[in-house]
């Protein structure tokens, strides 16, 4: 069983996005700190009412944040 939802987040044209690597969920915001509420929430959305099993996740699971970050090529 995992103790750990994770997610991946990239920077869009316009919004940060935020990619579920174990759940099917997907969120954006123009912050991270709107990203970071709007992960909260799609993940107490998702989860509502499930069997946290069903997911192979612990009974508290705390979620985990990757950040891709845009390097500059020097030549």
């Amino acid at each position: 069983m995992k103790k750990i939802i994770q997610f991946h987040i990239y920077k869009g044209d316009k919004y940060y996005i935020a990619q579920g690597v174990d759940l099917p969920i997907v969120t954006q915001g123009k912050t991270l700190d709107e990203l970071t509420n709007n992960i909260k929430e799609a993940v107490d959305l998702q989860l509502e009412g499930e069997n946290l099993a069903d997911f192979d996740l612990e009974s508290s699971p705390s979620v985990l944040v990757n950040m891709e970050l845009a390097m500059k090529v020097y030549v």
